[in-house]
């Protein structure tokens, strides 16, 4: 992509690296691990559920906030999964996604100069957001095996111009969550500091080995400074509906949806009752697609180490981490994802395109799998791995 007319703020992230990846994935052939999404139909109640909204007329503008019929069932999900309740009328807002919620967090909140303190590696858009703010992104490093927080170096990141703290937890792209203790222990900083907390929670029922999320905004003291964004797009294998919310004080989201207007202004008012069907479904839905997320990893994961790899432990979300020096000696793993695409017929996802410009190289032998595919795809991926290692 040409850089002539990109404003200097957009100039530094040029075209993002899941559809350089996809492409050469569809031009080799490849099993693509690279970019999180599903290859299978989400339940039929919601896609039915989306067809009689289409059949019945919901094909315009929505309301500005989301219709209020997944507006309630949101608030709802909150109260059910977390014991967190929030009014519908004010204080839940329906997105395009939860990459625009995140958007219109930052844009609606954030002045010139701000500084946010995020986690890293951390999810693309975080630092194109923050840069089209004018703020500025202050990096924590959770470092392998465990990607745990240290919060000695969280606390000493602080400075009086520290506004936000964004925190990712299901986290992407390493599958780490975290624990109680350590929520607490950021709700405690924040409140220390006055700190807005904006919380990405989209892998948020893709959680393994009987665990369970809690939302950041269940943590005592948490609610009233709190931002939890999520969407139906991973919970409900519906990635390309763009049906995301974020929930939080009315005060909050009145600054979220300042800016989210001028964004997309609404989308999909036929998903939009279709995700609400959803999110009412019964427990065994929820449970089950973590187990059949969680039996998708236990197949790839073996491959990856039979290959050479040093793997990570992942408790969540869609992906699984590897340090490639075993098989890459100089640790260049943008060099190695494309390498193993044309040697293996694989694609991934190298992990530095998750870091900051001072901390690249933390992160340039890490390479980031997706296993939320169907079981054929992860038997042929694992395969061709194994069959190129040896």
């Amino acid at each position: 992509m040409t850089q002539e007319f990109v404003t200097p703020r957009l100039r530094q992230f040029g075209t993002t690296i899941f559809a350089e990846m996809s492409a050469l994935a569809t031009q080799l052939g490849a099993v693509n691990l690279g970019q999180g999404f599903p290859d299978t139909d989400g339940p039929r109640r919601v896609l039915d559920a989306a067809v009689r909204a289409i059949e019945s007329g919901v094909n315009q503008y929505p309301p500005g906030p989301g219709m209020k019929v997944l507006r309630d069932a949101i608030a709802r999900h909150q109260d059910r999964f977390y014991g967190v309740a929030y009014d519908p009328e004010a204080e839940v807002l329906v997105t395009a996604g939860a990459t625009e919620a995140l958007a219109g967090a930052i844009l609606g909140i954030l002045e010139e100069g701000d500084e946010v303190i995020v986690f890293e590696p951390m999810y693309d858009s975080y630092q194109a957001c923050l840069a089209l703010a004018g703020a500025t992104t202050v990096p924590v490093l959770l470092e392998p095996p465990d990607y745990r927080p240290d919060f000695e170096v969280l606390r000493a990141a602080i400075t009086p111009r520290t506004r936000v703290l964004l925190v990712n937890s299901p986290h992407n792209p390493t599958g780490m969550m975290l624990t109680d203790d350590e929520q607490e222990e950021l709700i405690r900083i924040a409140e220390e500091h006055d700190l807005i907390v904006i919380s990405d929670e989209v892998y948020e029922h893709l959680v393994f080995d009987g665990k369970r999320h809690r939302s950041l905004a269940a943590v005592p003291g948490a609610r009233k400074r709190t931002i939890v964004v999520s969407s139906g797009g991973k919970t409900f294998n519906t990635t390309g509906w763009k049906i995301g919310w974020a929930v939080g004080p009315a005060a909050l989201i009145a600054a979220v949806r300042a800016a989210k207007q001028f964004l997309t202004y609404v989308n999909g008012a036929p998903f939009q009752p279709a995700i609400a069907e959803g999110l009412d479904l019964d427990d065994e839905y929820f449970i089950g697609i973590a187990k059949e997320l969680q039996a998708r990893r236990d197949q790839l994961v073996p491959a990856l180490s039979d290959a050479g790899f040093e793997v990570f432990p992942s408790a969540s979300t869609y992906f699984v981490t590897v340090d490639v020096r075993p098989l890459q000696e100089d640790g260049d793993g943008m060099a190695f994802c494309h390498r193993l695409a044309h040697e293996a017929g694989v694609v991934a996802i190298p992990n530095v395109v998750f870091y900051t410009p001072q901390h690249r190289d933390r992160g340039r032998h890490l390479v980031r799998f997706a296993f939320c595919k169907q079981e054929h795809v992860i038997a042929d991926a694992a395969h061709r791995l194994r069959s190129w290692a040896s």
